[in-house]
């Protein structure tokens, strides 16, 4: 009862006409920045940061979260109408832009603005009941567990690969090596960067991501020499009941897995959508579909995306750890305000962390309606004839890769990604298990290093731990089931398996 009442007192602060209107304002920033492709909530974020000096706390707290939350909203529409991803809707790229092909552009577009609602309302009642409980979980994990799991994140390369699993496991060793380029953080010693300095600081996700899928496509359309539009003129919004009863199962298992991952330093929305989809493509009733432009493929990471971006918040307010970068942005903001995150938060400013809390619900429904019913208008942009359209997406592309470090080398990396990724699709190698190697190997590597260091070397002490020594006895049966299962297939096939294609 004591949360239900102080839910009623943060709506009390929620809803008054300033808080909606910075509410309102910074849900749609968001949603805008999420429509253009290369721009995220953190260069959007870190020049909006400024304003907040004449802003009331609340206010500019409220409009900060809704530029983030707003983002995660808006960004599967680049991703699923033009396959040009954020770092957070990479997954989409897969089954949503297979369902533009198809037609389905409006289906998908209702489906992840609708399981990014059901994953943002059921992460509000995580952050609302469990933030003081779940922020503690996070001390649980030492380097051995966030290791452990990044290798239950490898296991997902089975399954977010359209191809075989060769390839697949191929492209994410490729991505684990582009992933070691930079200053090693440990010695300072560069690595691989071919003594340029623009690579001390690595590759950016930003540019490989719209490299590979966004001007990769582009290329691939341009050399196709037929004049097409990202979809038909007909747009489908609404669902039928059957295609609702696919929708609601796999967006309340990403909504369950987000809320989890999201309190996790390193994992966030991005990881989030990876282990969604790997889950979906594992335990639906239509996992034959997933990868060809099923429903499932866009509703499951939608709602890891949106409420692993609500719950990202609880390590934040409740001790005071920002897991990305844009939770330190929004940890600056709070020290800017004179208010400093952390246990004492919530006794001391009731007001400031309920209030957030309701308004992240107030901000849901402002996003339900910019996403669904507005569809129709958001997509008059993409009517555009296509020879006139793709000018303007890779104008889009080169500003948001440059907009990440203001570095005009990060546009010529992005370019070079983007030839690269079109040889991956004439050579029908995927590039999303390398988008999944490049984010977990770096994060595996430090985290196995530490984990090292605590152990003395020793992998045998650094299993002991409960948490880790469960994570990687699931990794090891998992490895033993798919070797069994590929033993059992080639006797069945009586000593010749067939290779497998690469589907497009």
């Amino acid at each position: 009862m004591d949360v239900l009442h102080n839910l009623m007192f943060g709506f009390g602060h929620a809803l008054t006409l300033d808080n909606l209107m910075y509410c309102a304002l910074g849900c749609t920033v968001g949603t805008m920045v999420g429509l253009l492709p290369g721009l995220g909530p953190l260069a959007t974020i870190s020049l909006l940061l400024p304003l907040t000096y004449s802003m009331p706390l609340d206010g500019s707290l409220i409009m900060l979260a809704g530029i983030y939350y707003g983002a995660q909203y808006g960004d599967s529409v680049s991703a699923i109408t033009m396959k040009i991803p954020h770092a957070s809707s990479i997954v989409a790229c897969i089954d949503g832009y297979a369902m533009t092909l198809k037609g389905k552009t409006g289906l998908a577009l209702f489906t992840a603005g609708f399981s990014s609602f059901i994953g943002g309302t059921i992460s509000i009642v995580v952050l609302a009941f469990l933030a003081p409980t779940l922020s503690q979980v996070a001390f649980l994990f030492g380097p051995a567990d966030y290791c452990a799991l990044m290798m239950v994140g490898f296991v997902c390369v089975s399954f977010v690969t359209t191809g075989s699993l060769l390839n697949g496991l191929a492209m994410c060793m490729v991505g684990v090596l582009l992933g070691q380029i930079g200053t090693d953080v440990n010695s300072g010693v560069a690595r691989f960067t071919m003594d340029m300095p623009f690579l001390a600081d690595g590759i950016g996700l930003v540019s490989i991501a719209l490299g590979c899928f966004g001007i990769a496509e582009i290329t691939k359309n341009l050399d196709a020499k037929e004049e097409r539009t990202p979809f038909n003129g007909a747009i489908k919004l609404i669902p039928t009941w059957p295609e609702f009863k696919r929708i609601i199962p796999s967006a309340l298992r990403g909504s369950v897995l987000g809320s989890f991952l999201g309190i996790l330093p390193g994992g966030g929305p991005v990881i989030a959508q990876f282990a969604a989809y790997a889950v979906d493509k594992k335990v639906s009733k239509y996992k034959h579909e997933i990868g060809e432009g099923a429903i499932e493929g866009v509703a499951g990471q939608a709602a890891a995306d949106e409420s692993a971006a609500r719950t990202s918040f609880i390590p934040l307010m409740s001790i005071g750890i920002p897991e990305n970068a844009v939770m330190a942005l929004m940890m600056g903001a709070f020290m800017i305000k004179g208010v400093t995150p952390g246990p004492n938060l919530i006794p001391e400013h009731p007001d400031l962390f309920w209030g957030l809390v309701a308004s992240m619900w107030v901000g849901n429904c402002f996003l339900l309606i910019l996403n669904v019913p507005l569809v129709r208008w958001w997509l008059t942009l993409f009517k555009i004839p296509y020879s006139v359209l793709f000018p303007a997406i890779l104008f889009f592309c080169c500003i948001g890769s440059f907009s990440v470090n203001n570095n005009v080398d990060d546009i010529f990396v992005t370019a070079a990604f983007g030839a690269m990724g079109y040889m991956f699709m004439r050579l029908g190698l995927d590039a999303a298990p390398l988008m999944l190697g490049f984010i977990l190997g770096p994060m595996l590597e430090e985290n196995f290093r530490r984990a090292m260091l605590l152990t003395r070397g020793s992998f045998l002490e650094m299993a002991h731990r409960p948490i880790a020594g469960t994570l990687f006895t699931l990794v090891g049966s998992f490895i033993v089931w798919q070797m069994g299962l590929a033993i059992w297939k080639l006797r069945k096939g009586g000593g010749q398996v067939a290779p497998a294609v690469a589907t497009h």
